[in-house]
């Protein structure tokens, strides 16, 4: 079968290279799973780099979101059968053929789901229900506050407008420009901003750095700070979130923590929770190609590319 692997930390582009591997049998208690769409999403790309080498052992086959088709059993497996679809999650190796992984860690995919919307099922929508759960400990009863949602316009910014505004907050969507804030426009009807014009009541931040900390100075005392990325490559300034630690609330929300200690009935529930939305379309993301696994390359130029306009899947 043909694999994605990672042999040295580095330049996505440059370090991940393809190459041919055995499958291997599943063992009792694992299937084997034919992978038909992955996503590509920075959550796979920013451990390439080596930003999180303590707890990245290499060499390693990135990818943690897709959907395949359960190809072989071990045994004792009970509640899945072979051409079942599944999201195998709990770890990264979806960008290769085939997949062996424990059967505790497979949720089966309703039946009306196309491939494409199944793929990304899991890190956008599940992190984006964690990111309200968290607003929603730290104000308790929503009041109208005014949260900010950093890369507002991105497939989870997008989704965090929404379930913000459900739950009775005033979402402000920010952006990077006013090319970016037009286009959000014509979709999204509340308040977008390059910079708030107003000190925020929490924000909900996908970005760090420099951009994170000026937003940081601008919550209002006994507000949140939640961040769940770092796409400037940077986190915050430690001495600034020390500097505000009684009057600011800092966290920083891993998907992978949850996951991991939730029992699975609680991910169940949310992913009928995220099958649920995108059936309505508000959890739909935008896909700008799919590509086959030996044309990998392409897919992490175009990843690259500016004019990308959604998410990019691989078809192995």
């Amino acid at each position: 079968m043909l694999r994605a692997v990672v042999r040295a930390f580095g330049d996505p582009r440059q370090v991940i290279g393809l190459e041919e591997a055995e499958r291997a049998a599943p063992g009792p208690g694992e299937v084997e799973i034919r992978i038909r769409r992955a996503a590509i999403n920075p959550s796979d790309l920013i451990p390439v780099t080596g930003a999180y080498r303590s707890r990245t052992a290499l060499p390693f086959v990135p990818g943690f979101e897709g959907v395949g088709e359960i190809a072989r059993l071990g045994a004792g497996i009970n509640g899945l059968a072979v051409g079942q679809r599944v999201l195998p999650i709990g770890a990264s190796g979806l960008w290769q053929e085939y997949l062996v992984r424990p059967a505790e860690w497979c949720f089966a995919v309703p039946d009306d789901l196309s491939d494409d919307h199944a793929a990304m099922a899991y890190v956008n929508p599940l992190t984006a229900f964690r990111l309200i759960d968290a607003v929603e400990a730290h104000f308790g009863k929503a009041g109208g506050q005014r949260i900010g949602v950093t890369a507002g316009a991105s497939a989870i910014g997008r989704m965090l407008l929404v379930l913000l505004a459900d739950a009775g907050f005033r979402p402000v969507a920010l952006v990077r420009s006013a090319a970016t804030a037009a286009r959000l426009g014509e979709s999204f009807q509340g308040e977008i901003a390059i910079q708030p014009a107003s000190p925020l009541d929490g924000v909900l931040d996908a970005v760090g750095g420099e951009p994170g900390n000026a937003l940081f100075r601008h919550i209002r005392s006994g507000g949140a700070f939640i961040q769940y990325g770092a796409l400037s490559g940077t986190q915050l300034d430690p001495a600034l979130v020390t500097a505000r630690r009684d009057e600011v609330a800092f966290s920083f929300l891993w998907l992978r923590n949850w996951v991991h200690s939730a029992p699975r009935a609680a991910i169940e529930a949310a992913f009928m929770q995220s099958f649920a939305g995108i059936r309505t379309g508000f959890l739909c993301s935008d896909i700008d190609g799919v590509f086959a696994l030996r044309d990998l390359p392409a897919a992490l130029a175009r990843q690259d590319d500016p004019a990308r306009s959604g998410k990019l899947l691989i078809a192995p």
